[in-house]
């Protein structure tokens, strides 16, 4: 479909979720012309249909990285999950350090 600033973007097909329910970035509404544009409004209208990109919702393309910080809190919540399930505890010292 051709966007307000003359481009293209490919849109899920017969799909038109709530805009509320997708990411302020990643909502497209259709205009009266045909025209397409992404539909930042925070909070949008309940009731508000929108278009997603296609690109979300094909299992042959990655997911794009919508929350960073999710991401990354996914990635230390990976790690530390590693830290805990290793049964590898460092070995005790030969000697313990005199501490008085």
């Amino acid at each position: 479909m051709a966007t307000l600033e003359q481009d293209w973007v490919l849109l899920e097909p017969d799909m038109r979720p709530l805009a509320h329910t997708v990411p302020a970035e990643h909502r497209w509404i259709e205009l009266s012309d045909g025209r397409v544009t992404v539909y930042g409004v925070c909070p949008p209208d309940q009731f508000q249909r929108c278009r997603i990109e296609h690109r979300l919702a094909c299992p042959a393309q990655p997911l794009p990285d919508l929350w960073p910080w999710l991401t990354s809190l996914r990635g230390e919540n990976a790690r530390q999950a590693e830290r805990q399930d290793d049964p590898k505890l460092p070995p005790p010292p030969e000697e313990w350090p005199d501490a008085g």
